[in-house]
C-alpha cells in the first residue's frame, strides 16, 4: 500500500485511495515515469493541497488530479513529450477567482487547440462561489476546479504565463512570455460587481487566443 511521508496525516481510507491513485497514474504514465517518481509527486501534491483543504475526504481525488497535471507538465518541460500545442498558465494570489475564470474561458474557447493551467501564490480553500455563479451565466462550469499552488515544473512547461496581482510572489523563469493582467480581486464581491471583471477577462482571453493564432470555438 502506498504510504505518505510521516508529516502528512491521513486516514487509512485515504492511504488506500492514494495507493489506488498511484497505481492508476503508473498505468497512465507507463514508459514515461516510474512508480517512485509518481508516488513522490502524488505525495507532495497531497501535502500542498492539505494546507488549505476544508474537506479532507476529497484530498486523495484532488491530489491525483494535481499530480497528473504536474506529471504532464514535467514530461513536457523535460522533453519527454513533444507537442506543438501552446500551454498557458494563469496565476493569481488565491487561485480562486480571476485565474479560475480565465481558465474557464480559455478552455471553452480554445478547446483542444491549447492547454490551460492555473495556480496561486497563496491558494485559497475553494473557488469563489460568486465566480462560479457568474461563469455559469456564460454557460461555463468551473465548479469542479480547485485552488492549487504553482509548481516549478508547471511554470517550466508553460509557453505563456499570465499573472494577476501576485507581484513578486509569481515565479519568473527565463525564456517565458510573461504578461500581467491588472484586474481587481473579486473576493467578497457580489455577482453584480464581479460581472465586469468576468467580462474583461473574457475579452483578454479572446485577445490572447488571437495572438496565439487560435480560432475561438463558438
Amino acid at each position: 500500500m502506498t504510504m505518505l511521508p510521516p508529516r502528512a496525516t491521513v486516514t487509512i481510507d485515504q492511504e488506500a485511495a492514494l495507493g489506488t491513485s498511484a497505481a492508476r497514474l503508473a498505468r497512465e504514465f507507463e514508459g514515461t515515469f516510474g512508480l517512485e517518481t509518481i508516488e513522490r509527486f502524488l505525495h507532495s501534491s497531497h501535502e500542498k493541497l492539505a494546507a488549505s483543504a476544508t474537506v479532507p475526504n476529497y484530498l486523495p481525488v484532488l491530489a491525483e488530479k494535481f499530480a497528473r497535471q504536474r506529471l504532464r507538465a514535467l514530461a513536457r518541460a523535460d522533453g519527454l513529450v513533444v507537442s506543438g500545442t501552446p500551454t498557458v498558465l494563469f496565476l493569481c494570489v488565491h487561485n480562486a477567482g480571476r485565474s479560475q475564470m480565465a481558465l474557464g474561458f480559455f478552455e471553452h474557447y480554445a478547446g483542444e487547440a491549447a492547454v490551460g493551467w492555473t495556480g496561486g501564490s497563496e491558494p485559497g480553500a475553494s473557488v469563489n462561489p460568486v465566480a462560479i455563479e457568474v461563469m455559469a451565466e456564460k454557460g461555463i462550469d468551473i465548479a469542479g476546479e480547485y485552488p492549487k499552488p504553482w509548481t516549478d515544473e508547471v511554470v517550466r512547461a508553460a509557453d505563456v504565463v499570465i499573472t494577476m496581482g501576485c507581484g513578486d510572489a509569481c515565479p519568473v523563469f527565463p525564456g517565458k512570455r510573461y504578461e500581467e493582467w491588472v484586474l481587481s480581486d473579486p473576493a467578497g464581491w457580489s455577482a453584480e460587481e464581479v460581472r465586469p471583471v468576468r467580462d474583461e477577462i473574457e475579452r483578454r482571453v479572446l485577445n490572447l487566443l488571437d495572438e496565439l493564432s487560435i480560432t475561438p470555438a463558438r
